[in-house]
């Protein structure tokens, strides 16, 4: 029996990336002593999941999310810039990743130090105080990639890439590390050498086949039954009627826009609109504004159960955040994906590539290209075959048990015969 802590952000898509929840479930069934590391704020999910919890007060992560930036009077530039900066800055601020690594560090004195680390692919405290207590990692939810050469970037990835590289010399100086869990080139990402789990087919990232390193295993995904009874808003929906969900998950919230037009788009359609906001600290004025921008058939949630919602859902309009895709894939869901920063991009041309959906800018919406788009979907058979046929070969894989396999061929002997 092996020792494992599965360390993640403090929030309950972190605890997702296409099946990590679900492959700490399975490695624990299988008799290893797992825990979940993170904030308190998710441990009711995690507890639910009956995966045991660890709090720490700090994780790294920067919540609620820097103030969304006034990007409509910007040039396009710009506007890339700072939001790619506001998510650097939510998983890569020194101070807070500097105390989280200290709280990880203190909380294995306190319960010993576990044999292997499961991180969430953007927490860089998890994978600091791994290196300092000297345990094997392993990425849930990412590929491991070999880097771009630095005349392959763009400008903002240049710029932010140093900026990420600084960031992480000073962390590592401060704890006397040689950051072995971080890539070294100009674009620096966390990466263990012994396993990455990448929840998806390695037909999904066909375009990145020349980069991709042996250490991934791509695993897939199946649905999940639902669990229990769904809840009242969506029993009260007729079954016959089409659902399109509207959401940006859980850190780029604030886009009040996107909701009230993508809403919109779907009522003209023919769906019903379920919009998921999250919880982000709009005003009540904010709040009352979007409601009155929103269609009379729309629900309104903070929050609501992908395995009820997912199956009876025909559209989706998001921003390209991995769980969200991911879910899509595995209800065979076709996408509407405008990409708000970081790897959302690359979800989104994947959505296009696979024609199981559509990209589209920011540019695009502010042009009325959300209702062309979700015309083009609703009217289009061939999508949704390919949308089946993706679900088809995502489940084949194996999911989260599969997940477990790999990880469970990385513990030592030792570790195993404990």
């Amino acid at each position: 029996m092996a020792a494992i802590w599965c360390v993640s952000a403090p929030l309950f898509s972190h605890t997702d990336w296409g099946g990590f929840l679900k492959t700490a479930q399975a490695l624990q069934a299988r008799g290893h002593d797992v825990r979940w590391v993170s904030g308190e704020a998710i441990r009711g999910a995690v507890e639910r999941a009956s995966v045991p919890f660890l709090a720490v007060e700090r994780t790294g992560w920067l919540w609620p999310p820097p103030p969304a930036p006034d990007v409509t009077t910007l040039k396009p530039q710009e506007a890339v810039m700072l939001r790619y900066r506001r998510a650097l800055d939510t998983w890569m601020s020194e101070d807070l990743v500097g105390g989280a690594v200290e709280d990880l560090l203190a909380l294995a004195a306190r319960e010993g130090v576990p044999d292997l680390i499961l991180t969430d692919p953007f927490l860089s405290a998890a994978v600091l105080a791994a290196e300092k207590l000297d345990v094997r990692l392993v990425v849930c939810g990412w590929l491991a990639q070999r880097e771009l050469r630095d005349d392959f970037l763009f400008p903002v990835q240049k710029t932010l890439g140093s900026d990420s590289r600084e960031r992480i010399d000073r962390l590592c100086a401060r704890f006397g590390l040689a950051g072995r869990y971080f890539s070294p080139g100009p674009t620096p990402s966390i990466t263990s050498p012994d396993l990455h789990l990448c929840y998806f087919t390695r037909g999904w990232y066909a375009a990145d086949e020349d980069t991709i390193l042996p250490q991934t295993r791509f695993v897939g995904g199946v649905p999940d039954a639902p669990q229990g009874d769904p809840p009242a808003w969506l029993a009260d929906i007729p079954p016959e009627a089409p659902i399109a969900l509207v959401t940006l998950g859980t850190t780029f919230t604030g886009d009040l826009g996107f909701y009230s037009w993508a809403a919109q788009a779907a009522a003209r359609v023919g769906y019903v609109p379920v919009v998921v906001i999250g919880f982000h600290p709009f005003t009540p004025d904010e709040k009352a504004k979007l409601k009155a921008a929103l269609p009379r058939t729309t629900r309104l949630l903070n929050f609501a159960p992908f395995d009820h919602l997912l199956p009876r859902t025909r559209l989706i309009f998001h921003h390209g955040g991995m769980g969200t895709t991911h879910g899509a894939l595995l209800y065979g869901i076709p996408q509407i994906v405008v990409p708000h920063a970081a790897d959302q991009r690359g979800q989104a041309r994947r959505v296009a590539q696979a024609k199981v959906g559509l990209h589209l800018t920011a540019h695009d919406v502010r042009q009325g290209m959300l209702l062309t788009a979700a015309k083009a979907l609703r009217d289009d058979a061939a999508v949704g075959a390919n949308c089946r046929a993706l679900a088809d070969e995502m489940a084949a894989l194996g999911g989260a048990l599969a997940g477990a396999d790999a990880v469970e061929r990385l513990i030592t002997p030792a570790a195993s015969s404990c």
